[in-house]
Parts: structure tokens; C-alpha cells; sequence
């Protein structure tokens, strides 16, 4: 009877333990949902017309046809035109020439 006594203790001490890791606090906060918190900022969101500017809304974009057709034809066949870099200077820039590749510092030892 004795041992039937501690199990039962064990067992009340365990669920009380275990009730600790229930989450009915967080089932009842003050907020609608978890996530919530920066009632400025939804407000703001939510009260803005439209942040998108008319532009973004068009989708009929003026296109050339046989422009496109023949950089596609180019791309297909391995012929693309390299980019020229467009610059303010006459000046082309090149590779700095390549220092010797020795093993160390120079000078005696």
C-alpha cells in the first residue's frame, strides 16, 4: 500500500511539472495573433492607397520583334555581341601587369 502511495505522489508531481510546459498563457494573450505587435506601422500599411506607382501597373511593354528574334538567334547559335562598357573617359583601362612569383622576401639571408 506504502508503494502505491509514492507512485501516486510521482505520478501528481509529474503532471504538475509537465502543466508548466503547457502553453495556455500564450493561448491567452491580450493580442488577436502571435505575430502580432507594430499596430503603427499596420496601420500605416493598411491606410496607404496604393504605394505602387502607375507604372508599375502597365503590361503592355513596346517591343521591336526582330530585335528581339535576332538576339535570340545570336544567343541559340553562341554569337553574342560582348558588351562595350560605356564610360566619361577616352581612356581604356587594362590589367595591371603581374608581379614575378617568388617564394619569399628578397634581399640576404
Amino acid at each position: 500500500m506504502r508503494r502505491a502511495n509514492k507512485l501516486s505522489v510521482a505520478v501528481v508531481l509529474l503532471a504538475a511539472m509537465l502543466g508548466g510546459c503547457s502553453d495556455l498563457y500564450w493561448d491567452r494573450r491580450d493580442t488577436i495573433a502571435f505575430h502580432a505587435g507594430d499596430a503603427p506601422a499596420s496601420n500605416i500599411a493598411i491606410h496607404t492607397i496604393d504605394p505602387w506607382p502607375p507604372a508599375a501597373a502597365k503590361r503592355s511593354h513596346r517591343t521591336n520583334g526582330d530585335v528581339m528574334q535576332k538576339a535570340g538567334e545570336r544567343y541559340r547559335n553562341n554569337k553574342v555581341t560582348p558588351i562595350q562598357p560605356i564610360g566619361t573617359s577616352s581612356i581604356q583601362a587594362t590589367a595591371a601587369p603581374s608581379a614575378p612569383s617568388g617564394g619569399g622576401t628578397s634581399g640576404s639571408q
